[in-house]
């Protein structure tokens, strides 16, 4: 979203190998890029918004309860970032009682093309509103922000993985400054040859600045992700087209993703370390005072329990009293059996920053 996500710690040589940052960037939100072609998203991978209309009705249910929270202010914000075609935020806004409805105020943020005949009540831009009062909504954004790769070589040590349009790749440069401060607290690589990790700086960075337009309300990114004690040996960057995983190949023709660090996201949202600095580079007065409580990560199965979605089947009485409701409500079961499953949906990572409001899912 910002030019943190689309630079790279190596830079572009024409027609010749650079970062995975830079590559991806390009591959994705580009000239004729991947996101920018009309199918859209949904065209290539199913989220927990494809999946279920009862995703969004649990996110509405839960920017009720952050608008309780605020005490019902006059405007109420709800901002889904990586907005795709905006199926999210007008399934959320479907989805509210008629009184919070009239208060909210739906942004769509996404940097590709919006669709041809928008939605009349949300707003779409390219970056977040400067100031959020209610609920930011993060889903599937941070693993599409682009990253740099580092692989270990034969004398152990983290070098940058330069690739080419092909997807063939090389080792460059050792990784130093803030990304090798990065991988040194989120993901220490033995000294083993072929250990490779993603370098989660940028989304820490991307995140931290989403957090920072909350003035007030909850930030909440929901992402395929692991943590310091599971961090995968050699990475999880890989690609997606026409439903399947294939190779990432940075040509534009397929989706680049990876899993996301989340504690290391969340660190950075709390701290606003990683913010963009005051004149002198120093912290601004309005970031040193924005003390903010410690983030909060969850499965999505934990999330959407406590948001009402339970995959529990109908009972069976109800098939002979009410056929047509029995049926419906089988249907939804199941729905919410997939966006619940171990082993899938389910175990995707919710990651809860609240912002002068008591985290609405303790």
């Amino acid at each position: 979203m910002t030019d943190e996500t689309t630079a790279g710690a190596e830079g572009p040589r024409a027609g010749g190998p650079r970062g995975w940052r830079t590559a991806a960037g390009t591959a994705l939100y580009g000239p004729g890029g991947f996101y920018r072609r009309p199918e859209g998203p949904a065209g290539h991978f199913r989220t927990s918004v494809h999946a279920s209309p009862l995703f969004a009705g649990a996110v509405a249910r839960l920017l009720c309860r952050v608008d309780e929270a605020l005490g019902r202010p006059p405007v109420l914000d709800f901002v889904d970032m990586g907005a795709g075609r905006g199926e999210l935020v007008a399934g959320v806004l479907a989805a509210l009682p008629a009184e919070v409805a009239a208060r909210a105020r739906g942004y769509a943020v996404e940097i590709a093309h919006r669709p041809a005949r928008p939605d009349g009540r949300i707003t779409w831009l390219s970056e977040p509103p400067d100031a959020v009062t209610g609920l930011l909504f993060a889903n599937e954004w941070l693993d599409n922000v682009p990253v740099d790769v580092a692989e270990v070589d034969s004398s152990g040590v983290p070098r940058l993985v330069l690739v080419a349009d092909d997807g063939s790749e090389r080792l460059g440069a050792p990784v130093g400054g803030a990304e090798a401060d990065w991988l040194a607290r989120w993901w220490p690589l033995p000294a083993e040859e072929g250990l490779r990790a993603e370098i989660g700086l940028p989304r820490d960075r991307a995140w931290a600045d989403a957090v920072a337009t909350v003035v007030r309300g909850l930030a909440v990114a929901v992402d395929y992700a692991h943590t310091v004690d599971t961090r995968p040996p050699f990475g999880t960057l890989t690609g997606f087209r026409e439903g399947r995983e294939t190779a990432p190949v940075p040509d534009g023709s397929c989706d680049i993703t990876a899993h996301v660090a989340l504690d290391a996201c969340a660190a950075a949202g709390a701290s606003h370390d990683l913010a963009e600095p005051g004149p002198g580079g120093a912290q601004s007065p309005e970031q040193a005072a924005r003390g903010l409580p410690a983030a909060r990560l969850l499965t999505q199965r934990d999330a959407l329990r406590a948001l009402e979605i339970t995959g529990a089947r109908p009972p069976l009485a109800l098939a002979s009293t009410d056929p047509a409701a029995y049926v419906r409500a089988l249907a939804g079961a199941g729905e919410a059996a997939e966006l619940t499953a171990p082993g899938g949906l389910g175990d995707f990572g919710w990651l809860l920053q609240p912002v002068g409001i008591p985290d609405p899912l303790a």
